[in-house]
């Protein structure tokens, strides 16, 4: 197998009635517990990573350890570059072997954010790599993009059945309630609005911020048409919990080979804890 673009993999999942999950990966460990776990249930996956992630790991590693992955399980994996801004920074990495963008000009205005988009859909076509926006706004941080509460805003139905149709993109991110980040209290998601963009939007829809959301909530939404969940708080905090918990039993370690397993064991029962949620098991 190689890296290839998310858009058969949504629209099987869109047929399926799951979600293709998608985790934020930082580096070989997490990149070697997502392949490893997505292999052994049997599930399509996607591998996000922001620009700060392509920046510490470095663009061509990570494509050369995501197509080993592909190679070693057998396994279709889209690499995917998530809340991109820059063009020209979609551009080298799509021709670097990224097939699978999420282009970010949510905080642009309507028309703006459609000009953008469009210019993107037309350069990633052209490799045939897949495309997701955003319409609307989710609250939080991801990466080193903050959104403070009161510039968040949500996806308005007739303005998704409009951008979906002038920008020609292949999925999209719907803004309903969930943010990045951790959640202050329970999440409350708008599955009225979900399902009026469902009725006016065909594609693929995506869920960001889905780190915390309770099952049954989340199933919800899977049943109203969203076919990706984004995942990267989770997997962040239980692997830093346990290297910690690890140091503290063994505080004079040293060996980046033992304190790491316990990290990955624990992102293991996360991602394992997704896949299952998704219902994506058995669906590669």
């Amino acid at each position: 197998m190689y890296l290839v673009s998310n858009h058969a993999m949504l629209r099987k999942a869109q047929r399926g009635g799951y979600a293709v999950p998608a985790f934020n990966i930082h580096n070989l460990e997490t990149v070697q517990v997502i392949a490893e776990t997505a292999a052994e249930m049997g599930s399509p996956v996607i591998m996000a990573g922001t620009t700060g992630t392509y920046n510490y790991a470095g663009l061509h590693y990570l494509v050369a350890i995501c197509q080993q992955a592909a190679r070693k399980y057998d396994l279709p994996i889209a690499l995917h570059l998530d809340h991109h801004e820059v063009i020209g920074d979609i551009e080298a990495k799509v021709q670097a072997g990224v097939r699978s963008v999420m282009i970010d000009a949510s905080h642009c205005a309507f028309e703006q954010n459609i000009a953008k988009v469009t210019e993107v859909v037309n350069l990633c076509h052209r490799y045939d790599a897949s495309v997701e926006a955003e319409l609307g706004r989710l609250g939080g941080q991801e990466d080193n993009i903050v959104v403070e509460e009161k510039d968040s805003f949500f996806t308005d139905p007739d303005k998704a059945a409009e951008y979906v149709r002038r920008t020609g993109i292949d999925s999209l991110a719907v803004a309903i309630g969930s943010a990045h980040g951790l959640y202050q209290g329970e999440p409350k998601l708008d599955f009225t609005r979900l399902a009026q963009i469902r009725e006016r939007v065909d594609i693929p829809l995506v869920l960001h911020g889905a780190s915390g959301i309770p099952e049954a909530m989340l199933r919800q939404a899977i049943e109203l048409g969203i076919c990706k969940v984004n995942v990267a708080t989770e997997l962040k905090i239980a692997f830093s919990d346990a290297v910690k918990a690890f140091f503290s039993e063994h505080p004079r370690a040293n060996d980046p080979r033992e304190y790491m397993e316990p990290g990955k064991q624990a992102m293991k029962r996360i991602v394992a804890e997704k896949i299952r949620m998704c219902g994506s098991s058995d669906q590669r």
